[in-house]
């Protein structure tokens, strides 16, 4: 149903057409001119019975009347203008509101239209800084806790979407979602020529969904990125007004493409026949549905607490320690920023992702028990290679529940102490001051886009590492 300002200048654009001024409009359908001009004017919302009556008078059909496309190029001019000067944002101005009359040529209703439109670009620019963003993904993190990261109305759109194309359990095949995709109308197309800042692209009008070409193993990040668009089409995705609505699209496309990756029914049942056993493990619920690792730790998050019962936390933490993404909702003591939010923050070294960073060989998953001031946490962590850095994927649950996974008898066991900077960050005093004022250390830039630099006697360098460093090759010569 198209809105108010739609219908009057359809109403308007048709009455024109027909040759009749509101008073022979009034006199034909009995309703008084200054009510009609108040509905050609978006301000008022005709009855039915009315609409019907117009449509009669001008020889049209009801749904001429309420198609939601502008007639005319002139008329979508005048609703960008309407509408514009009906948000709050420029009524906050407390400027006078510009009526489109008929003496008002086509360039200078082009020119403010266009004017509103900058300033609205402008606006959103000014609007999406780095503290709003990391606030946007503070509350969104509290509000995932909340729901235990579970969305059960995008489970029911998955389940339906998987049930319609016979896929119960086991891998997704790239054939089966293009047939997905097929199903509300998009085909797949693999192009080498993205935009460098483009996952894909989603064209709406011809229906196309294009991602890269399929030539990474396995294919999960294509299944993935493919499903993702097919999400935008299923939930009824609009361009985002905010860094929250972005995160938020974002994150249903995302939990869409995993769920039917990984069906809620048949993960449920393996999870299920995996924690009576005492044997989960994320590599297992991976290589079952042929996803990666961390699509299977986030897809674990998803269900653990509200099918299993067991509360848990997820980290990506890159190869400098920061944090890239984190949910918990089992006490975990994430390190925080003045803003409450997580992503950036440098996390303990003695935490199970720093640990198995840090081993020589990393073939297998690092299974450790950590003591923190909130408890004893059980953590599996798998690291990897991306294409800018290395990466630690974590799970952790409270100890009371290890008893559910595999590695629980890891004789790995680790006691953070942080946030206490005395943990891992400050340097002891005598060795701080054993090296004040005697070194130098130039600081490599942080990748992460929303991270501060920590802070400390060199920006962008943990000193503790530093004075460590500087102290073990204190006898080579001075070649530091």
């Amino acid at each position: 149903m198209p809105d108010i300002a739609m219908i009057g200048l359809r109403i308007r654009h048709f009455r024109s057409a027909a040759g009749l001024t509101l008073d022979q409009v009034s006199e034909r359908i009995d309703v008084a001119a200054s009510q009609l001009s108040l509905m050609e004017n978006g301000k008022r919302e005709p009855r039915l019975s009315v609409l019907t009556a117009l449509a009669d008078a001008f020889n049209v059909s009801v749904t001429d009347l309420l198609d939601e496309a502008p007639p005319t190029e002139r008329a979508a001019l005048e609703l960008d203008l309407h509408r514009a000067q009906s948000n709050s944002a420029y009524r906050e101005l407390g400027l006078p509101t510009i009526k489109a009359t008929r003496g008002m040529n086509d360039q200078t209703l082009r020119a403010i239209v266009g004017m509103h439109r900058e300033l609205d670009r402008r606006a959103r620019l000014a609007i999406a800084t780095p503290e709003e963003a990391r606030r946007a993904n503070t509350k969104m993190r509290w509000w995932l806790r909340e729901q235990n990261n579970y969305l059960p109305d995008i489970e029911v759109l998955a389940d339906q979407a998987t049930a319609a194309v016979g896929h119960a359990t086991g891998a997704l095949t790239h054939r089966t979602v293009a047939e997905m995709a097929d199903r509300v109308g998009l085909s797949i197309i693999h192009v080498d020529d993205l935009p460098h800042s483009a996952r894909s692209v989603l064209d709406l009008e011809n229906g196309r969904i294009y991602i890269p070409p399929a030539s990474i193993p396995g294919g999960h990040g294509l299944r993935s990125l493919a499903l993702q668009a097919v999400a935008h089409v299923v939930l009824e995705h609009k361009a985002p007004t905010s860094y929250r609505d972005f995160l938020l699209q974002r994150l249903e496309a995302s939990y869409y493409a995993a769920a039917c990756l990984m069906p809620r029914r048949a993960s449920v049942d393996f999870l299920q026949a995996a924690k009576d056993n005492r044997t989960i493990a994320i590599e297992d619920f991976r290589d079952a549905f042929g996803v990666t690792h961390e699509a299977a730790a986030l897809r674990f998050t998803n269900l653990a607490t509200e099918h299993l019962g067991i509360p848990l936390h997820f980290l990506r933490v890159s190869g400098d320690g920061a944090v890239v993404r984190a949910y918990e909702n089992d006490g975990l003591p994430l390190p925080l920023d003045a803003t409450g939010s997580t992503e950036g923050e440098i996390v303990c070294r003695y935490w199970g992702a720093r640990q198995a960073l840090g081993r020589t060989t990393r073939t297998t998953e690092h299974y450790q028990y950590t003591d923190t001031p909130h408890g004893t946490f059980f953590e599996s962590t798998q690291t990897g290679i991306g294409s800018n850095d290395e990466f630690a994927i974590t799970l952790g649950v409270p100890y009371r529940e290890s008893k559910w996974f595999r590695g629980r008898e890891s004789p790995h066991r680790a006691t953070s102490r942080c946030p206490d900077l005395t943990c891992c960050r400050r340097p002891d005093d005598g060795l701080a001051q054993r090296w004040t004022g005697q070194a130098w250390a130039s600081a490599r830039v942080h990748a992460h886009i929303f991270s501060p630099l920590p802070h400390g006697t060199y920006p962008g360098v943990d000193d503790r590492e530093l004075y460590e460093f500087l102290e073990a090759h204190a006898g080579d010569g001075g070649h530091v």
